[in-house]
C-alpha cells in the first residue's frame, strides 16, 4: 500500500496559527485515506531527509511558516532532493515558487500578470516610481517572499512605510476589482481544472484572508478567467500535481495573475463536493507510480 507524508509545522509552533495545523491536516488526509493511501504528518522543520525518503510521495501542503525563515526552507528542500525524497510538487518548483519574482518569468512566457515593480529594499521614492509606471496613486506592497498577507499594505506615495517589508519587496497597483467582485482562485490537479472559489475582503479591508475578515464562496469561473489561468499554467512549464491560480481583473479590466501557489495552498476542498475525490485520485496515481517504480 502506497505511503504518503504531508509536511506540517512543528507541533510546538501550533499556537502561532489561527487554525490548528492538525485540523487542516485532517481535512487533507481524509480523502487520501479514503482512497486507500497510508497518510502520515511529518513536521517539516524536524523530520530527517532519510525518513521522508521512505515515503512514496511527500506533499509540502502544510509547510506553514516557511516564509519567516526562507533560508532554512530552501536548505531543507535541497536536502530532501539530495536524499531522493519524492516531492510533489517537485523540489525545483518549490525553490522557484517561494520567491514572487517568478511573476517576471511567467510574464516573459506570455502569462497575464499584474504589473509589478521589484525592489531590493523599499524606499519612498519607489512608491513614486511605481505610481508613475502604473498610472495610479494607490499601491499594494508586500515582501517578495511572503504568505497569508504578511506585511502586505495598501499605500500612497508620501505615506509612512511603517509595517512595510524591510527586505526585498514588490509593489503592485491597488485594484478596485478586489472590493467589487473579489479575487478568483482556480484549482488544478495534475493540470486539470477541478473547482474555483471567489474570495472577497471584509468591510474596509483589501486582504481576502479569513484572519482579516475575508469571506469565500464556491463559483463557476467565467471563460475569460479560465483562459487566463490556463495561460499561466502553460507559462509555468513545470510538472504540477496541484496548483492554485489567483486572478483579479487588472486596470484594463482583464483577468491577470496575482500569484500561482504551488507550495502550500489552501485547496478549499470543502467548496466542491467532487474536489476531494479529484485531489485523492491524482495523489494516489502519483504515489502508486512511485511505489511501482521502487
Amino acid at each position: 500500500m502506497s505511503r504518503v507524508a504531508i509536511l506540517t509545522p512543528d507541533p510546538a509552533d501550533a499556537v502561532k496559527w489561527g487554525e490548528l495545523p492538525g485540523e487542516v491536516y485532517a481535512r487533507m488526509a481524509a480523502p487520501l485515506a479514503a482512497a486507500g493511501l497510508v497518510v502520515r504528518p511529518e513536521p517539516w522543520t524536524l523530520v530527517r531527509p532519510e525518513d521522508l525518503a521512505g515515503y512514496d510521495l511527500v506533499l509540502p501542503l502544510l509547510v506553514w511558516g516557511y516564509h519567516f525563515d526562507i533560508a532554512r526552507f530552501r536548505a531543507a528542500v535541497g536536502r530532501w532532493a539530495e536524499a531522493g525524497v519524492r516531492l510533489h510538487n517537485p523540489a525545483p518548483v518549490l525553490m522557484w515558487n517561494c520567491d514572487k519574482r517568478y511573476l517576471d518569468v511567467l510574464a516573459a512566457n506570455g502569462a497575464p500578470t499584474i504589473p509589478t515593480l521589484f525592489v531590493d529594499r523599499l524606499a519612498p521614492a519607489d512608491l513614486e516610481r511605481a505610481a508613475d509606471a502604473f498610472g495610479t496613486t494607490t499601491l499594494v506592497v508586500k515582501p517578495q517572499v511572503s504568505g497569508a498577507a504578511w506585511k502586505t499594505l495598501r499605500l500612497r506615495p508620501g505615506e509612512p512605510l511603517e509595517g512595510a517589508p524591510e527586505g526585498p519587496a514588490m509593489i503592485q497597483p491597488y485594484l478596485s476589482a478586489i472590493g467589487e467582485e473579489g479575487e478568483l482562485s482556480l484549482f488544478y490537479f495534475d493540470r486539470r481544472f477541478s473547482h474555483a472559489v471567489r474570495k472577497r475582503p471584509g468591510a474596509g479591508d483589501f486582504r481576502v484572508q479569513a484572519q482579516f475578515g475575508g469571506v469565500n464562496e464556491a463559483c463557476d469561473p467565467p471563460a475569460e478567467a479560465t483562459a487566463a489561468a490556463e495561460a499561466v499554467l502553460a507559462a509555468a512549464e513545470a510538472p504540477l500535481l496541484y496548483a492554485r491560480i489567483d486572478l483579479i481583473r487588472g486596470l484594463d479590466g482583464r483577468f491577470a495573475l496575482i500569484e500561482i501557489e504551488l507550495i502550500e495552498p489552501d485547496l478549499f476542498l470543502a467548496y466542491d463536493r467532487r474536489a476531494p475525490d479529484r485531489f485523492a485520485a491524482v495523489v494516489r496515481a502519483a504515489a502508486d507510480a512511485a511505489f511501482a517504480a521502487c
